[in-house]
């Protein structure tokens, strides 16, 4: 048990380390290092991926917070939809067999990677990443340099929340994929406002559904516990590398590692 503790606290490491180097979205890569690592199912590896995500975004979160980055009003918002439909998902990763639920998610870490790709193919070619939208449901008041709350951008974020949280109980994930190109369509917030709000989100959606897992007794905290502690640890001690380090490339790199293992979980639940 010691061995298999230790194994969780090492992946955990790996998962912090690339959570540093490549942004929340790394974290999508917990659930198959969990379910290759120890040998977890999908239902089991969920919670436990959601657990370490959760805690590395908060710490973004927090970061982006002290310099008046996040957009709290409609983090809180979006969060409170999220885990709401947080428990749906869960409910439904617990009806679906094992085999479906690896492809589904097989299928989300290729999309994923395929946007994170394209991010970085743009800033390889100097493009601007930042969406300045004239005319989009939510927009900042110049005067207040707040976000105008009206029932179009209630609506849209309403719809993010509820997908990211319905993704976070079903497959583990935190929802980044979805909440930022969200963010980047319905709102005129700069880039950097865009990743710290989603971070938000994520922090406070992952914890939701570790809660949810937790009451519905399937999250193992005997794993779950070790991996997220060296999760922490690993993205400390990577975060002075990440000015050096981090940029397209990597961003690159890291989508080819998500596609292979989008293809070995695929083949793992078609073939095993």
């Amino acid at each position: 048990m010691i061995e298999h503790q230790l194994l969780g606290a090492g992946l955990g490491a790996i998962i912090g380390a690339v959570l540093a180097l490549t942004g929340a979205g790394g974290g999508i890569l917990a659930v198959p290092l969990l379910v290759f690592g120890l040998g977890l199912s999908m239902v089991e590896a969920a919670p436990i991926g959601l657990l370490a995500v959760g805690l590395a975004a908060a710490v973004g979160a927090v970061l982006g917070l002290r310099q008046g980055l996040v957009r709290y009003r409609a983090a809180l918002f979006i969060a409170l939809i999220g885990i709401v439909a947080a428990p749906f998902g869960l409910m439904l990763a617990h009806r679906l067999p094992n085999t479906p639920l690896a492809l589904v998610f097989a299928a989300v870490l290729v999309y994923a990677c395929l946007r994170i790709w394209r991010k970085a193919a743009k800033e390889l070619r100097g493009e601007t990443v930042d969406a300045h939208r004239l005319i989009a449901p939510c927009v900042l008041n110049p005067l207040q340099g707040r976000l105008r709350w009206t029932l179009p951008c209630a609506r849209a974020l309403a719809f993010t929340g509820a997908l990211s949280g319905l993704l976070s109980g079903l497959l583990g994930v935190g929802g980044g994929f979805v909440i930022i190109p969200a963010l980047n369509r319905y709102t005129n917030l700069r880039m950097t406002s865009i990743v710290c709000t989603s971070l938000a989100v994520i922090a406070l959606v992952s914890m939701g559904s570790v809660v949810s897992a937790s009451l519905a007794g399937v999250m193992h905290w005997r794993v779950g516990a070790p991996f997220a502690i060296g999760a922490v640890l690993g993205l400390l001690v990577a975060r002075p590398l990440a000015a050096k380090l981090a940029g397209p490339r990597l961003q690159q790199l890291f989508a080819v590692a998500g596609w292979s293992a989008a293809l070995l979980l695929a083949g793992k639940a078609l073939l095993g």
